[in-house]
C-alpha cells in the first residue's frame, strides 16, 4: 500500500478534472455545432457515462476503443475511462479494414464506443460489445445511477489513459501508451511553454485520434478553457469560430495551411484573439508560415514533438508574424533533458547530427505489446525517437531527417529534408517531398515529388534553385510535379514517402 504522504502527490487526470469542473461549473467546456456544455453538465455526463462502463463489466487497466469523428462524446469517453482507470484506444477511421483490425486485435478492447456511420466497419473486423454514440449511448447514460467506485479507482499516475496509434509510416500502426501522469505533465508543459491562460480556448479540427487535438482539448479541459469541436478541416467553421473564441494554440498542420490562407484571405474575419499557430516548421513552406502569420497577427510555432513525447523536446521558438523564416532552428523544450547521440549512444558533437534520445514526464510509457521494440528505443533510460538533429554552437538544434530513411548516393548520405527546405523555400511551391530511387551509377539518388501554385516554378527554375544552395551529389535527379491533393498523409499530415517511392518504382 502507498502511505498517505506518496499518495498524496499522486493525483490523477480525473480528479484534476472533477475539481476544475467544480470551480467553474458555468462555464463552458465544450462547444460541438449547436450543442454547448458548462463544466457541471460535463462532469455529470463524464460521472454516468462512466457508471455505464462500470456496469459494463469494464475493469481498471482494460481498453475501451472509440471510432468516431471529433465531437463532444470523444472527450466524454476519455473523461470517463480516467474515472475508472481503464484506457481508451484511439482508433483512426481512415484505416482500411486489415489496418483497423490489426489496431483493435493489438489491444484486445472489452468494450467500444462507435459512431452509427462507422458502425458497420468496426463490426466487419470486430466482434466488441459496442455502445452506439447517439440516442443509445445517451439513454444508458441518462439510466445510469452515481457509482461511488468513480474517482477511487486510480492509485498510481503511472497508469495508462490512452492507447495513440503511430501513423505506421513503413509498416502497421504501434500503439502508443500514455498515462495520467504524461497528460497531466503535457498540460502543464503546453501552459507554461505556450504562455495560455486559464481560460485560453481551443478548436480540436485535427482528429482526435490525433496527439495535438487529444492532448490539448484534454489540456484545455484541465485549465478550464473551452475546447470548440470541428469534424476536420472545415476552414470558414474553424475561421467563425476563431472570431468568437479566445485561442491559445492555434493548430495548423502541413497540408491545412493553404486552404485555410484562402479562407481567411476571403472572409477575413476579426479575431478575438491567439496566443500561438502553426506546427511542425521544417514540413511547410516558409511563405506559407508568413502569410498565414500575417493574416492571423499572431507567432508560428516552431515545433517538433512526437505522439511519443508530447510537446517536448524542440518546442521553444516562435516565427514572428509575416516574417518569412530563413532558418528554422530550435530551443530546446523547458522541463525535458535531450541528447543527441551515434549508434553507439555517444554524445555527437556540435555539428555533428546525432539520433535525439529523450527523457521526461511527458514521455509515453512505451508501446503496447512491443517489447522487442521497447528494449531498443528506451535504451540507456533515453526515448530513442529515431530522428536527427544538429546542436549548433548556441545550443539551438536543427532538424535533419529521419535516421531510417536516408539516400545512400556514391557513397554519400544525403537527407531529403535538406533538398525539401530548398524547393520549399520558392514562393511557388506549395510541398515538396523527396524520396530515394534505384540508379545504376550511384546506387540511389533522390527524386523530388512538387506541387505548383498558380504561376508556379517550372522544373528548370527548381533546378537552378538547387545549383545554388545544394551541392552536386544532393541535387534531385528528376523532378515530378503532381498535384497538391495526391501527396499522401499520415494523419498528422506529414507526407508519407514510402508511398510515394513505391509509386516511383511501378
Amino acid at each position: 500500500m502507498l502511505t498517505d504522504v506518496i499518495r498524496a502527490g499522486r493525483a490523477d487526470l480525473y480528479s484534476i478534472f472533477r475539481t476544475r469542473a467544480h470551480d467553474c461549473a458555468r462555464a463552458l467546456a465544450i462547444e460541438d455545432g449547436s450543442r454547448k456544455l458548462t463544466y457541471a453538465e460535463l462532469l455529470e455526463r463524464v460521472d454516468r457515462l462512466a457508471a455505464v462502463f462500470l456496469a459494463r463489466g469494464v475493469a481498471p487497466g482494460d481498453r475501451i476503443a472509440i471510432l468516431a469523428h471529433n465531437r463532444s462524446e470523444y472527450l466524454e469517453v476519455e473523461l470517463a475511462a480516467a474515472g475508472i482507470g481503464a484506457i481508451v484506444a484511439c482508433l483512426n477511421w481512415r484505416l482500411a479494414s486489415d489496418e483497423l483490425r490489426h489496431c483493435i486485435d493489438l489491444v484486445a478492447p472489452v468494450l467500444a464506443v462507435v459512431e452509427p456511420d462507422l458502425s458497420e466497419a468496426y463490426r466487419a473486423v470486430a466482434a466488441t460489445p459496442c455502445l452506439i454514440i447517439g440516442p443509445d449511448l445517451d439513454t444508458a447514460i441518462a439510466a445510469a445511477g452515481p457509482d461511488p467506485r468513480i474517482g477511487t479507482m486510480v492509485d498510481d499516475p503511472e497508469a495508462g489513459l490512452t492507447i495513440l496509434y503511430t501513423s505506421g509510416t513503413t509498416g502497421l500502426p504501434k500503439g502508443a501508451l500514455i498515462s495520467h501522469r504524461a497528460h497531466i505533465a503535457r498540460s502543464m508543459v503546453f501552459a507554461a511553454q505556450l504562455a495560455l491562460d486559464t481560460g485560453d480556448g481551443f478548436i480540436a479540427w485535427a482528429p482526435m485520434f490525433h496527439m495535438a487535438s487529444t492532448d490539448h482539448a484534454l489540456a484545455t479541459i484541465l485549465r478550464g478553457g473551452t475546447v470548440v469541436m470541428v469534424d476536420g478541416l472545415r476552414p470558414a467553421v474553424i475561421n467563425e469560430a476563431l472570431s468568437r473564441h479566445r485561442i491559445g494554440w492555434f493548430v495548423m498542420m502541413p497540408g491545412a495551411l493553404e486552404a485555410f490562407i484562402a479562407e481567411r484571405r476571403a472572409n477575413p474575419l476579426p479575431v478575438k484573439g491567439i496566443k500561438v499557430c502553426g506546427a511542425m516548421a521544417d514540413l511547410v513552406p516558409p511563405h506559407q508560415i508568413a502569410e498565414l502569420t500575417g493574416l492571423l497577427d499572431t507567432p508560428y510555432l516552431n515545433s517538433f514533438g512526437a505522439t511519443e513525447t508530447g510537446l517536448p523536446p524542440g518546442t521553444a521558438d516562435l516565427i514572428a508574424p509575416g516574417v518569412t523564416p530563413d532558418r528554422l532552428s530550435k530551443r530546446i523544450s523547458a522541463f525535458c533533458e535531450v541528447r543527441l547521440v551515434d549508434p553507439d549512444d555517444r554524445e555527437v558533437p556540435d555539428g555533428t547530427p546525432g539520433e535525439m534520445a529523450l527523457r521526461g514526464q511527458t514521455l509515453f510509457s512505451g508501446y503496447w505489446n512491443a517489447d522487442d521494440t521497447n528494449a531498443r528505443d528506451f535504451r540507456n533510460g533515453f526515448f530513442h525517437m529515431g530522428d536527427l538533429f544538429r546542436r549548433n554552437a548556441d545550443g539551438t538544434i536543427d532538424f535533419v531527417d529521419r535516421a531510417k530513411y536516408l539516400i545512400k548516393t556514391g557513397g554519400e548520405n544525403v537527407y531529403p529534408a535538406e533538398i525539401e527546405r530548398v524547393l520549399l523555400s520558392h514562393p511557388g511551391v506549395v510541398d515538396a517531398a523527396v524520396v530515394r530511387a534505384f540508379d545504376v551509377k550511384w546506387g540511389e539518388s533522390p527524386v523530388a515529388f512538387v506541387a505548383r501554385g498558380k504561376d508556379g516554378p517550372d522544373a528548370e527554375a527548381l533546378m537552378n534553385l538547387c545549383r545554388d544552395n545544394l551541392a552536386g551529389y544532393k541535387r534531385p535527379r528528376e523532378i515530378r510535379f503532381i498535384a497538391f491533393e495526391d501527396f499522401p498523409r499520415s494523419t498528422s499530415g506529414k507526407v508519407q514517402r514510402h508511398i510515394l517511392e513505391a509509386r516511383l518504382a511501378d
